[in-house]
């Protein structure tokens, strides 16, 4: 990737689906940092990029974190092999040195804007015989190297987009190929890499798919055999405008902040995509790879509807509580945020004890889309025992013992984890053993014994979360205070 910027939604998609061909054809992913383009480089964005491919969970064989037999894994680094094929390049011919100004390209630019024209380069230097060119370097003028584009473009067989050519010459003038700074351009340093690298397979965005006609060029002009490419169409939103990076609303770290799992990112960006035998929400990694055929990758734009990414985190968090091993890691996790949520709050240390907390986690699978839903004021009832006195419930109902006693009952009973359902059953059966106390009553005290709070989820949906345990100690508290 050109480390431009951080990693996005866009640059993730193109990752993950090198991710899964490779490891669908036993290859090795590589990640080189394309960081030739010395200007636009932001500081850390290269670490950054692999560090958010780790949190994905498609990390790289190689790169510059890991190393590899290919490297160094970074273009800044690898300048000597960038001028070699570019001295061999004018040494055969072709491509050629070129001395316009700055200057002289920019009149050449406003002159093509002005008369409503694409700006393109003159291929004014191409001419110059060796005389010139030797007189112009006596002087010490700047230059840079340009490619010479030649027509005759052979058509080249895209993975996606199966037959293409685009006749470059005919639409732009010869590209810089080596800058006055010895740094390349992109076109020269992807084809010198992607052959010393060995590399047989790149999968990169459809902006890049006009310009494979030109790199196939430098291929020829090289000798050298190129790799195959496979053009990813455009990631769109469901509108169909571009991924807005304004708000870095793309960006991974901000989906990692807001507590969305890996998971659902790749879940979500194959599902707006193509590629796959069938389409369903909720496919793990090993999923994806399975059923991955590059074949059904169709050339219209990805839509993405952001919009559908809680749903698809639901499905995945589910998947992760499920999951003996995957339920340790968010246990602590929301021990951390219970405690750090409710810090000036009294959370009693047996709220935090591991079986209860597991047991939340278990009971409200497939009803929460993050694990910080469980600790909003919703679910404040669960982690903060509420200090209420005999007397705010028997202001409710004068029965305050007798309905204590009766719920007290039917939980040394239900011992057994229990549907909310059967609970509501329960407790209107159990109402009915009360001679003054209407339903609606009965239940607001409960509310208030149990959370100290009027509103909130309903009184069964608490009870069965809570737990026979939690449930009789909070009553028990609350006729003794």
């Amino acid at each position: 990737p050109m480390v431009t910027g951080f990693l996005h939604l866009g640059g993730l998609r193109t990752a993950l689906y090198n991710y899964i061909f490779a490891k669908k054809h036993r290859g090795t992913f590589i990640l080189r940092v394309e960081d030739t383009d010395q200007n636009r480089v932001v500081p850390g964005a290269a670490e950054g990029i692999e560090d958010m491919l780790d949190w994905a969970g498609i990390p790289p064989d190689e790169s510059p974190g890991r190393g590899g037999p290919c490297g160094p894994y970074v273009q800044s680094l690898r300048l000597e092999l960038y001028r070699g094929a570019g001295a061999a390049l004018l040494a055969s011919g072709a491509a050629y040195r070129c001395f316009c100004t700055p200057q002289r390209l920019e009149l050449l630019r406003r002159e093509a804007l002005r008369s409503q024209q694409t700006p393109r380069y003159d291929n004014r230097c191409r001419h110059l015989t060796p005389a010139e060119v030797a007189q112009k370097l006596s002087q010490g003028l700047d230059c840079v190297i340009r490619f010479r584009l030649e027509k005759g473009v052979e058509p080249f067989q895209d993975l996606v987009y199966g037959w293409s050519r685009h006749e470059v010459a005919e639409v732009e003038g010869d590209p810089v190929i080596l800058k006055g700074d010895g740094f390349p351009t992109y076109h020269l340093a992807n084809v010198v890499d992607d052959h010393h690298m060995g590399i047989t397979h790149v999968l990169r965005g459809t902006e890049w798919l006009t310009s494979t006609s030109k790199h196939l060029l430098l291929y020829k002009a090289l000798g050298w055999e190129p790799p195959q490419f496979g053009h990813l169409p455009l990631l769109l939103n469901k509108d169909g405008g571009k991924l807005s990076k304004r708000q870095g609303d793309i960006f991974l770290e901000h989906f990692a902040q807001d507590g969305f799992l890996p998971e659902a990112l790749l879940d979500i960006v194959t599902n707006c995509g193509s590629g796959f035998s069938e389409k369903q929400m909720g496919r793990t990694l090993e999923e994806l790879i399975s059923q991955f055929e590059i074949g059904r990758i169709t050339t219209h734009s990805a839509l993405l509807d952001l919009e559908m990414l809680p749903e698809f985190n639901r499905i995945h968090l589910a998947r992760h509580i499920e999951n003996e091993e995957l339920r340790q890691g968010l246990i602590r996790e929301l021990q951390g945020l219970v405690e750090h949520i409710y810090v000036d709050q009294q959370v009693d240390p047996e709220v935090l004890e591991k079986e209860y907390v597991e047991r939340v986690l278990l009971l409200r699978k497939g009803h929460i889309s993050f694990l910080k839903n469980l600790v909003s004021n919703d679910y404040s009832y669960l982690w903060v025992r509420p200090l209420v006195s005999r007397q705010q419930l028997q202001m409710i109902s004068s029965e305050v013992d007798e309905i204590g006693k009766l719920v007290l009952g039917l939980m040394t009973r239900q011992a057994a984890a229990l549907t909310i359902e059967e609970m509501n059953k329960d407790l209107r059966s159990l109402q009915k053993q009360i001679r003054e106390t209407k339903y609606s009553s009965m239940m607001q005290l409960l509310r208030l014994a149990l959370s100290g709070q009027q509103h909130g989820p309903s009184v069964a949906e608490m009870m069965v979360t809570l737990g026979p345990k939690e449930v009789s100690g909070r009553i028990h508290r609350a006729l003794s205070s």
